[in-house]
């Protein structure tokens, strides 16, 4: 941690990020295949609206618009706290293995389970939507305790964490791109759409299923804020201030995978969010670590639902998956941070 005293915050940071946030999220209602005026927006909203409006505002949009902003939270708080507890600035969901766990279970569901429940369907239209986000959700967990157990039973350092959730995350992703390409080709398209991580036909269900991981994600913030502050330390100096390292270690690495693992099964594993939204966080909150984990969760929401919506009006009725879109943006946008950090 740096020495020097963490200077505040500008004063106007709060308003424009809000502005932000507003702003994207009335273009995202607006603008589309089919754009819809401010006025019949506002019409919707006080439950009037013509039908066709109502449909795409109610059903199709507003849905989507909140469950990427749920996932945008989960994932950027998630990629904050492994940087933390790694030390590790490269550390995200991905590279720690996490997302590649998902990756699998969901596919391992995909290929398997819809072939049993609907014999040579490529929809998912026959079973309960939370099935898909809660395999999302075990795998990823697993893939935690798979790292949780060699960073303890192998006393292993930060560094070395971060790269045996490496090895675990390449080992997760070759099988997965192994069952595809052995046994996933009646459900490819299905498969490689959800990987390439998108929030394309997601509805209040998505929402619903992510809505109480986040509450409870922010409940735990106040709980773990002073452990995590000490976690930035080296093992030896944080218990040298009374911390129980294993535990406060466990705790938050417990969170990020649950907020990890249920954001992929819900929207598919978006790269980037995790990596680059907590580097711009610690730039606009000036070395605040407070005000630094407080932006991160308002940034990612406003990365996601901009991303979203950069993939929808560059690509039409064929859009772009948000995936690529964060993959594209992000590494020129990481090295520029990286270059003023």
């Amino acid at each position: 941690m740096d020495a020097a005293k963490p200077e505040m915050p500008r004063s106007w940071l709060v308003p424009s990020l809000l502005l932000a946030a507003v702003c994207a999220t009335v273009a995202a209602l607006c603008l589309g295949v089919a754009d819809i005026p401010m006025a019949d927006i506002a019409a919707v909203l006080k439950g009037g609206g013509s039908a066709e409006a109502r449909s795409i505002i109610l059903d199709i949009r507003l849905p989507r618009i909140v469950t990427g902003i749920l996932a945008g939270i989960h994932f950027a708080l998630a990629g904050f706290l492994l940087q933390t507890i790694t030390r590790n600035p490269l550390a995200d969901p991905s590279l720690m293995g996490i997302s590649q766990g998902a990756s699998l279970s969901v596919t391992i569901f995909l290929m398997f389970t819809v072939y049993v429940f609907q014999p040579g369907s490529n929809t998912l239209a026959e079973l309960p939507v939370a099935w898909l986000p809660t395999a999302g959700l075990g795998g990823g967990l697993v893939a935690g305790g798979i790292i949780y157990l060699l960073a303890f039973r192998l006393e292993l350092s930060a560094m070395r964490i971060t790269l045996c959730g490496v090895a675990v995350g390449a080992v997760l992703h070759a099988l997965a791109i192994g069952l595809i390409a052995g046994w996933g080709s009646a459900r490819i398209e299905i498969i490689l759409e959800w990987l390439a991580g998108s929030l394309y036909a997601r509805s209040w269900d998505h929402a619903l299923f992510l809505l109480p991981f986040t509450l409870v994600g922010l409940a735990v913030l106040p709980i773990i804020y002073r452990p995590l502050v000490l976690l930035q330390f080296d093992r030896t100096v944080a218990r040298s201030f009374g911390l129980s390292y294993r535990r406060q270690f466990s705790l938050v690495l417990l969170v990020a995978c649950v907020l990890a693992s249920s954001a992929v099964g819900a929207v598919g594993p978006i790269v980037f969010v995790g990596l680059v939204v907590p580097h711009l966080a610690r730039l606009l909150g000036r070395r605040s670590f407070v005000a630094s984990l407080a932006l991160t969760v308002v940034l990612g929401a406003i990365v996601v639902t901009v991303g979203d919506l950069v993939g929808r009006l560059l690509g039409q009725a064929e859009e772009i998956p948000i995936g690529v879109v964060t993959a594209v943006c992000g590494v020129p946008l990481l090295l520029t941070l990286l270059r003023k950090t």
